[in-house]
């Protein structure tokens, strides 16, 4: 690491491997992995389908960019929007890069039909949008503004979950609500149905454009494709990644026909989004995901996780305080340091990962089976059980 920007801190322990929901390191120690590359490998490792599908389309074409047509990019746009509120798609390499492309939406969208005046954006504290400067401006968390010089401005942050604040914070200037339904980062913090169901009012009444990042939420994580489905409201700007590419680098950003219609030929564009790799893999991963039934197993699966995982927590309160989230997408509320909770889950052979707020996040692959969750439970109980004898 030692020619690496020290941006990261890595583990020592290497992965060689994955075999579905299955990690394996140089010794061959199997882990069970309940962190999916932080919510992105949504079909476990080395998915049949989606290999097959990357290993055609890498005999055949890998690049070409933009001014040529990429068959792949209608054909997953065309399902996308089958399935969900949007009409139109641009297709990026992360979820950063949706994030930008729905912002750059909502403020084209206003230019668009001589409003420019408004740009603002409302955004929730404890959110996390993506590293670039202006989703670092539209989380406001000092760990990603502070050094960078002034924040870019147009962004009020409010309090998550509370509809006052956002009525408070709506001016002349407002264009947009910025949310995730469920705050990943911020520690898998769910937004009720009825504060999204509040937030599209608001917009509705106010003339604003409602956004919703469902980044680590999206693409069945929740139980249904989108996690706003549950509220029953449709956003008209969502930015989508991490699982939708299955492990490989792609996003989208959706949006009805109305907000897009500033979004016109030169402005906005990327080199590598919607490449011939990336549209293979993201409608392989989509042959899997879009298909009859297998959203309800994900949903019943996640139903026992989160039984299990309140059995647990009550069993040992002196090292699990709560557990929340939604879907496959859970957190358990430490009673301890997180970070050894973390560890020693790692030391018994359970892959997951942390977030603020003193959380250890639950992100198991989508295709996980009931004797997965499990054996994550048995490691799970014997951790605490553990951590809380180390402590007496």
């Amino acid at each position: 690491m030692g020619h690496m920007m020290p941006t990261y801190h890595p583990s020592d322990l290497i992965f060689e491997r994955g075999e579905g929901v299955y990690l394996f390191d140089a010794q061959g120690r199997r882990y069970l992995d309940f962190a999916a590359g932080i919510a992105t490998s949504s079909l476990g490792h080395r998915h049949p389908q989606v290999v097959d599908a990357l290993k055609a389309q890498a005999d055949k074409l890998w690049h070409l960019s933009n001014y040529f047509a990429i068959p792949g990019q209608e054909r997953l746009a065309g399902r996308l929007t089958a399935a969900s509120f949007a009409e139109k798609v641009f297709f990026t390499n992360s979820g950063t890069e949706a994030i930008e492309c729905s912002l750059k939406t909502a403020r084209k969208y206003f230019s668009h039909i001589g409003e420019s005046q408004r740009y603002r954006i409302i955004a929730a504290e404890g959110a996390f949008h993506g590293r670039s400067l202006a989703a670092c401006a539209a989380s406001g968390q000092p760990k990603m503004v502070d050094g960078f010089g002034p924040p870019m401005p147009g962004f009020d942050r409010v309090p998550f979950g509370d509809l006052a604040a956002v009525v408070r914070a709506i001016g002349p200037e407002t264009a947009a609500i910025l949310v995730e339904p469920i705050q990943g980062d911020g520690g898998i913090v769910p937004a009720s149905l009825e504060y999204l169901r509040g937030l599209r009012r608001l917009a509705d009444e106010h003339g604003l454009l409602l956004i919703l990042d469902e980044i680590q939420c999206g693409m069945g994580r929740s139980g249904k494709l989108f996690a706003h489905e549950w509220a029953g409201i449709t956003p008209d700007i969502c930015a989508v990644a991490k699982g939708i590419g299955g492990g490989f680098p792609l996003g989208a950003c959706l949006a009805a026909e109305r907000a897009a219609s500033g979004m016109t030929y030169g402005t906005h564009g990327s080199t590598f989004g919607g490449n011939p790799l990336a549209m293979a893999v993201g409608n392989a991963v989509a042959d899997v995901i879009l298909a009859p039934g297998f959203l309800d197993r994900v949903d019943r699966v996640a139903r026992v996780l989160w039984q299990g995982l309140s059995d647990v927590a009550g069993s040992h309160p002196g090292v699990i305080a709560d557990v929340r989230g939604a879907g496959l997408m859970l957190g358990l509320v430490a009673a301890v340091p997180n970070g050894v909770l973390l560890e020693k889950l790692l030391a018994g052979g359970l892959v997951t990962v942390g977030a603020a707020q003193n959380v250890v996040r639950l992100l198991p692959p989508l295709v996980v089976e009931e004797p997965h969750v499990s054996e994550a439970l048995d490691i799970l109980d014997r951790t605490c059980r553990d951590i809380a004898l180390r402590a007496a």
